[in-house]
């Protein structure tokens, strides 16, 4: 019985892309890229062919018209919105993933532009797919990985750089440059955290296509992360007390999601995800730094008699949080460590 139910799911599937591809063809003015979207993003539940890929590509590059980019967007965006089936709401959102990465900057710009004005495409939400058990467990992923893409173009927003191109930029920022933008790298790492699969979902195709992404931009993250961390860290000694406490929760989350993240490292290298991939090593400085940093904030000077307030509100802990254990000592990066290959790139 199960067995014929996903049969004739398929078949509902295949009609329905069949369906749509004939409508293309009669109705649209991009009839060719509209065919094209629906190819790449049939319901057929395996990896959509590369070819498809690279011509919607072609049609979001910026030596095309501005008409041209815009109308790309809004199919995906449309395909992606009345879809009720997640391996085609998947390979949506991973073309659009994938255009961020390989697609030039001018794509991140255009993308911001559609969801100011028209909602966010990436919204997903209330998206479910309830036909089968693994259907269910697969749409809880794919709501998963479009937070983290939405976050990806949030980050963008407020760093005003793509981090995947340069990790570097939290590395010479000032103090409020560093109290702005490690908040949303956080942000950022919390959304690719969740992206960790469960159940069947961490041995589906299409998941673990679109997962191998994943790590390799983890690293970008996490390297921005650290580099911004250590900066604040030379600074921290001579903050007044309110960025002094902004900076110290920084620097306590940041110990948490390395942890978190190298949790998913090896939950990815069990399902053979980022074998091959350059990942990172995380060590522990000594746990004294981190008492040392809250004895400085105890007793940083203030700003202005403004921030007095804030000041006694972070002195007055309850007393079974002044006696928790505190954190684990913030991870560094060290040398990159290559995975062994294991029939997966």
């Amino acid at each position: 019985m199960a067995g014929g139910g996903t049969s004739i799911r398929k078949y509902v599937g295949a009609l329905k892309d069949s369906t749509t591809v004939s409508i293309a063809k009669v109705n649209s003015a991009y009839k060719q890229l509209d065919i094209t979207i629906v190819k790449a993003t049939n319901h057929v539940e395996r990896p959509a062919k590369e070819k498809y890929i690279r011509d919607i590509f072609m049609h979001l590059n910026s030596g095309r018209a501005r008409a041209d980019v815009a109308y790309c967007i809004r199919a995906l965006a449309r395909r992606l919105s009345k879809t009720r089936n997640w391996a085609v709401a998947l390979k949506t959102l991973i073309v659009i993933h994938r255009a961020l990465r390989e697609v030039d900057p001018s794509f991140h710009d255009e993308l911001i532009s559609y969801g100011r004005s028209s909602g966010q495409m990436l919204h997903m939400s209330y998206f479910k797919d309830d036909s089968s058990p693994d259907a269910w467990d697969h749409s809880a992923w794919v709501h998963n990985y479009a937070l983290y893409l939405e976050e990806r173009l949030e980050s963008f927003c407020v760093l005003n750089y793509d981090v995947e191109l340069d990790p570097l930029g939290t590395r010479d920022v000032d103090t409020t440059g560093l109290l702005a933008q490690l908040p949303a790298l956080s942000q950022l790492l919390f959304r690719l955290n969740s992206c960790q699969p469960h159940g069947s979902s961490s041995y589906n195709t299409i998941i673990q296509h679109a997962l191998a992404i994943v790590p390799t931009e983890s690293v970008r993250i996490q390297t921005a992360i650290n580099d911004g961390i250590l900066n604040l860290v030379d600074k921290f000694f001579d903050m007044h007390r309110d960025d002094a406490i902004r900076a110290l929760d920084i620097y306590k989350k940041a110990l948490m999601q390395a942890g978190q993240l190298s949790g998913f490292y090896d939950t990815c290298k069990t399902i053979h995800i980022g074998w091959g991939e350059k990942l990172l090593t995380i060590k522990q400085p000594p746990a004294s730094f981190l008492q040392a940093m809250e004895d400085y904030v105890r007793d940083a000077p203030l700003a202005s008699k403004n921030q007095a307030v804030l000041a006694i509100e972070y002195n007055r802990k309850p007393k079974e949080e002044e006696a928790s254990t505190p954190p684990p000592p913030l991870p560094q990066v060290s040398t990159v460590v290559p995975c062994k290959q294991v029939g997966c790139r």
